[in-house]
């Protein structure tokens, strides 16, 4: 696979460069552990957010927090129940 970094991608070069960083490892490897990390970290922080312990403003700044450039957390409560969920933003 080929990621595009050239043109209107070079963007894509300082990201990739990132998370190299972030791992410590070669670019290859740290794009594959990064597209394997984030399903488990995302998965994780639903259900943090779906804790009944939590008040709706630490669920709030939670969200806020987890949130990033390309996805945001979001909670509604459902039949009494938390539901979190991931927004992918534009």
């Amino acid at each position: 696979m080929r990621i595009r970094t050239d043109g209107d991608f070079a963007h894509r070069e300082d990201t990739i460069d990132r998370v190299a960083e972030f791992y410590d490892r070669n670019k290859t490897d740290s794009v594959l552990r990064a597209a394997d990390d984030v399903p488990s970290l995302v998965r994780s922080a639903r259900r943090v957010l779906e804790r009944d312990d939590l008040t709706h403003e630490q669920r709030r700044e939670l969200a806020d927090q987890l949130s990033t450039r390309h996805f945001s957390f979001e909670f509604a409560i459902e039949d009494g129940e938390v539901v979190a969920s991931v927004v992918e933003d534009e």
